[in-house]
């Protein structure tokens, strides 16, 4: 049998790409990993990593054995939650990856909800754009992810879907609420715009339609944080994309407008719970996904189109 201490050390190595990071994130010596890596090349009479510039990679063998390391830990898993069943969840874990924009949404109740109704589960939940949520699942670091405009990926199982569409959020009094159809990217060239960074996936539908339409939008604003960007639009300064979910209360209190785009893949943005294809899930982990589909407003039905604006296609 391989043995599990050397696997989890490959397995730090293959992810933090040197062997001293690994080591000071294992809270070991590195000399000690590196004796670890080593039993288990000599043992399997293959070399597992290379030396690459400043770093470390897996070789073929190397890549092999960390998938088998992740499907190993996926399965002691779900056999544990499983004997926790016959406990009735009385203990269990959930690792969540979400983005920025569903975090109100998670809080306002139902994550509380689930923690009173499951008081045995533990809750991880990782701030993350689609990019680095989706890697966290398939590095089986997260049990499932909220997702918002993802790419179509093979390796990931969608659990939830609804439609959610990107649009243009302004502050009360714009120029553009007096139009009576829906915007084009080419009514914003000139306007001060706030963007999300590319590993978002507003930012990157944005590209997509921009592309598309062969319009050059220039941000004056870049960042990471929808904070940031609301406060963008509160105070005045700008324009911005979002779904009108994330900023529901601001458009409740009158604090800002959303205006649907014209542009059919914007208008058809989804939102999605999804998981690692292949990998069963826990059951904490299935409890936690039924419980935020009945819970969440992203994930209880399609967009309710606040702002009253409808779409016209």
């Amino acid at each position: 049998m391989l043995n599990q201490r050397a696997l989890a050390c490959l397995n730090e190595v293959v992810k933090r790409g040197s062997i001293r990071r690994a080591a000071a994130h294992l809270h070991i010596d590195a000399s000690a990993l590196s004796r670890h890596i080593k039993s288990l090349e000599e043992t399997l009479g293959v070399s597992l990593c290379e030396r690459q510039g400043n770093g470390m990679r897996p070789t073929e063998a190397g890549r092999l054995l960390v998938r088998h390391y992740h499907t190993q830990r996926s399965a002691e898993e779900v056999v544990l939650s499983q004997i926790m069943a016959i406990q009735g969840l009385a203990r269990g874990e959930v690792r969540i990856a979400v983005g920025e924009g569903f975090l109100s949404d998670l809080i306002a109740a139902p994550l509380q909800s689930f923690m009173s109704a499951f008081e045995g589960i533990e809750i991880e939940v990782r701030m993350a754009g689609v990019n680095e949520a989706i890697a966290l699942v398939k590095e089986m670091e997260v049990n499932i992810a909220l997702l918002y405009a993802p790419p179509v990926d093979p390796l990931l199982t969608c659990h939830v879907e609804t439609c959610q569409p990107l649009d243009l959020i302004v502050p009360p009094q714009h120029s553009l609420l007096s139009l009576q159809r829906p915007i084009r990217l080419s009514d914003l060239q000139g306007l001060p715009l706030g963007l999300m960074d590319n590993p978002f996936g507003m930012r990157q539908m944005v590209n997509m339609v921009a592309q598309q339409e062969r319009v050059h939008l220039h941000a004056r604003l870049h960042t990471n944080s929808v904070t940031v960007l609301k406060n963008f639009v509160r105070s005045g300064i700008g324009v911005t994309f979002m779904p009108e979910l994330t900023v529901a209360a601001e458009l409740q209190r009158g604090e800002i407008h959303a205006l649907p785009m014209e542009h059919s893949i914007l208008n058809g943005a989804r939102a999605q719970i999804v998981s690692l294809a292949g990998h069963e899930l826990t059951l904490s982990a299935k409890a936690c996904v039924a419980h935020l589909r009945q819970g969440m407003h992203f994930f209880r039905a399609d967009a309710p189109r606040l702002s009253g604006y409808q779409v016209l296609l």
